[in-house]
C-alpha cells in the first residue's frame, strides 16, 4: 500500500527527476490536510456501526425490494453479508483517506469484490448507491461534529473511486 508521499516520490524516481514545484505542492497539500483527514477518520472509526446502520437503513428505504423474497438482502444470512460489505467499504475508505491515496482500495477491496460479485451475479446498482450514501453520511457527520472540511473533494475521492470502479464492471 502506498500513501500520497510514496506515490509522488515513486513517480519522480521512475523518471529519474528531482521533485519539481508540482510534486512539492502535492506533498504540501497532503500535509496541510493531514489533521483534517485524521479527524474525519477518527469520526468514522468512532461512529462506524452507526454509519453502517444508517447507510443500510437508507438503502432499504429507497430499495425495499432488496429485503423481499428474491432480493439480494433476503434472508438473515444475506442481510448480514450486505452489512459486512458496507462495513468493508467504509473501513477501506477510511484507510484511503489517511493514506491520501486510493491504491489500497484496488489492492485490498475492489479486486476481490469484483470477482466475488461477478461469480455470484450480485447486482451492482444497490452497491454503488450504498457507497454514495456512505459518502453523504460521512460528509454530513463531519459537518455535524464541526470538522472543518477545507476541500470536500478529498473526502469524496475514496467513495467516488469505489463507485466508479464498481460501475465499470460489465456483469
Amino acid at each position: 500500500m502506498q500513501d500520497t508521499i510514496s506515490q509522488i516520490l515513486n513517480t519522480y524516481d521512475i523518471t529519474g527527476k528531482y521533485l519539481d514545484s508540482r510534486g512539492i505542492t502535492e506533498i504540501q497539500e497532503y500535509f496541510n490536510t493531514g489533521l483534517e483527514r485524521l479527524k474525519v477518520t477518527e469520526m468514522i472509526t468512532s461512529n462506524s456501526a452507526k454509519i453502517v446502520k444508517e447507510a443500510a437503513t437508507r438503502l432499504y428505504i429507497e430499495q425495499p425490494e432488496l429485503l423481499r423474497p428474491g432480493g439480494n438482502s433476503y434472508t438473515t444470512r444475506r442481510y448480514a453479508m450486505c452489512l459486512r460489505d458496507i462495513d468493508y467499504y467504509l473501513r477501506y475508505a477510511s484507510y484511503s483517506l489517511i493514506a491520501g491515496n486510493n491504491n489500497i482500495l484496488s489492492e485490498r477491496l475492489l479486486d476481490g469484490l469484483k470477482e466475488t460479485y461477478a461469480s455470484l451475479s450480485v447486482p451492482l446498482g444497490p452497491i454503488v448507491r450504498t457507497v454514495e450514501i456512505l459518502k453523504e453520511i460521512v460528509i454530513s457527520e463531519a459537518e455535524n461534529q464541526n470538522i472543518k472540511l477545507i476541500n470536500k473533494n478529498i473526502y469524496n475521492q475514496p467513495f467516488d473511486y469505489i463507485s466508479l470502479s464498481l460501475s465499470e464492471q460489465n456483469i
